[in-house]
Parts: C-alpha cells; sequence; structure tokens
C-alpha cells in the first residue's frame, strides 16, 4: 500500500474518533431536521442529504424529517392556472390552493424523499400531520397595519395553520418498527378544515414534542450573521433579542429564530440554523468539533 493510500485512510480513521463521542451521546436520540429550500431541487444536494439521514440512522439516532416545498407549490400553481395572492408577502391560501399545496406537500415531494432515503439504503415512510392524528391545526391569526392611517386590521391567510396539539403516537411507532419519518406540513384543524403549516413551525412544535436532542432547520444561508459577516456559530435567546434589538436579526431570519427559541424553551435540547446547500452540512456541524452553523440552546 502507498504511502498517499496509508495517509487517506489514516485521515478516515480520524474523521471516525473524532465522530465517536458524539455517537455515543446520542445513540437512541432523536434528530428533528427541516429540509427545504432550493437544497431540494439540486439532485447532488438530495443524494447527500439522503445518504446523510441514513447514515444517523444506521449509528443509532432517529432522524425525523419534516419538509416544505413553496417553490414547487407555487409552480403547480402556474401550471394549473391558479391565481395567488399575497399579503405582507405570505400567500393566501384559498381553497383551490390549499388542494393543490396538499397534492404538493402530501404527494409528489413526500414520496420523491421518501425514495431518497430508500436509494441510500434506508427505509422511510411518508407521513403528513393528519395521519395518526399527530399534528392539530388552528387558523393563523394575522394582523397588518395601514402605513396611512396606523391602524391595524385583520388579514385572513386563508387555510393557513399552527400547530396547537402534537400527538407523536404515529413517529414513535415508525422510529421503533426501524423507519424514518418523512412528515408533510399538512394538518387537519378540529373544524375539519385542512391547513398548510409552515414547515420550520411544523418541525419545531415536532421537535419540542419529542424532546429532540436537536432540530436542525436547513436554509439557503450559512447560519446568522453578525454585521460584519461572520457567523455566529452560539446563541442563547437572550442573545437572540438582542440582535432583533439592533438590527443584525432581520427579514425571514426572524421567524426561524422565533421557531427555534420556541422549541428549545419547549423541550428540544438544542435547534441549529444551517446552508442546507452545503454538502454534508448537518453532519460537519453534528459531528466535527468545526460545525457548521448556527447553535441555538437555552442560555
Amino acid at each position: 500500500m502507498s504511502d498517499s493510500s496509508d495517509t487517506t485512510n489514516l485521515a478516515k480513521a480520524e474523521v471516525l474518533i473524532e465522530a465517536l463521542p458524539y455517537f455515543q451521546r446520542y445513540a437512541g436520540r432523536t434528530f428533528v431536521v427541516k429540509y427545504g429550500g432550493h437544497a431540494m431541487g439540486n439532485p447532488e444536494a438530495a443524494r447527500d442529504f439522503a445518504e446523510d439521514i441514513v447514515l444517523l440512522k444506521a449509528v443509532g439516532i432517529n432522524p425525523v424529517v419534516v419538509h416544505g416545498g413553496g417553490p414547487q407549490i407555487g409552480a403547480m400553481l402556474k401550471k394549473l392556472g391558479v391565481e395567488s395572492t399575497f399579503v405582507d408577502g405570505l400567500r393566501v391560501t384559498d381553497a383551490a390552493t390549499a388542494e393543490v399545496a396538499e397534492m404538493v406537500l402530501s404527494g409528489a415531494i413526500n414520496k420523491q424523499l421518501v425514495s431518497w432515503i430508500a436509494g441510500a439504503g434506508g427505509k422511510a415512510i411518508g407521513i403528513s400531520g393528519k395521519d395518526g392524528g399527530l399534528v392539530t391545526a388552528t387558523k393563523v391569526e394575522r394582523t397588518t397595519r395601514d402605513p396611512e392611517s396606523n391602524i391595524e386590521r385583520a388579514v385572513d391567510l386563508g387555510f393557513v395553520g399552527e400547530p396547537t396539539t402534537v400527538d407523536t403516537t404515529i413517529i414513535d411507532t415508525a422510529v421503533n418498527a426501524g423507519m424514518i419519518p418523512i412528515i408533510a406540513p399538512i394538518a387537519a384543524g378540529a373544524d375539519g378544515e385542512t391547513y398548510n403549516i409552515n414547515a420550520d413551525t411544523m418541525a419545531g412544535a415536532i421537535a419540542a414534542a419529542l424532546g429532540a436532542a436537536r432540530l436542525f432547520l436547513l436554509t439557503d444561508v450559512a447560519g446568522v450573521l453578525s454585521k460584519q459577516g461572520e457567523l455566529l456559530t452560539d446563541l442563547t435567546p437572550a442573545d437572540i433579542a438582542a440582535l432583533k434589538q439592533d438590527g443584525t436579526i432581520s427579514g425571514g431570519m426572524i421567524p426561524k429564530l422565533e421557531t427555534c427559541v420556541s422549541a428549545v424553551e419547549a423541550g428540544c435540547e438544542a435547534a441549529v440554523v444551517l446552508d442546507g446547500r452545503v454538502g454534508h452540512a448537518m453532519l460537519l456541524e453534528f459531528f466535527t468539533a468545526r460545525g457548521a452553523g448556527t447553535l441555538i440552546r437555552k442560555g
């Protein structure tokens, strides 16, 4: 065997040794992973993601995947000629849009993810929040402020919901049977209606209910950045409040971090925001000392 081969094999062994304490610490624990964004449309990134999930299961960790699908829903609405309306950047989900959202999320995307996991050697089961009474939703209520009168008014976003209760029985059953749950963010309300739920919010609620060791939010950015553009690797809820106050955190990152804070304050050990476009970013974050995203835990 050549010296170069010896060096390569030694490097591989060192990676495994570095990961060993993490394998031991989290064996039998649950990781909830929210998967979405542009990474879903990249075949190479999708393959990396599936391999990561199967590896977690192989080393004794129980991954639970919650997926989004906003771009795919938008594309299908356009294909079917269903026009969307937006209020403050949020899609109004009328009855026709809700039907398409369920078809895309619980159908095409969900089963595609199951197929990717199978292709990587895993065994997955695709469900939605409706199955086994996993999630009960209530209609989201939002307000907007008129810029001229400064008067707040209610905004009806249609069939957009948020989780109110989570019953993890179906997840526990699947995990105990050696399967990886793949969950579409669709749920029924007590009123019998079907609601589309933000995937980050759904993942956070499930992570809290499971007492997960980690909630991973895979996004299209590296994590939370300082005003100087440097990655902030460790944050507490108090840190996040201060960064919101001084404007460091803004826009779409605010609801993501609010989800993380809610999850860790309700029973999830820690949450991580990281770039899902980076190959094996989840493994780099968790199984190495370097990390790859922003970790949020209670102070």
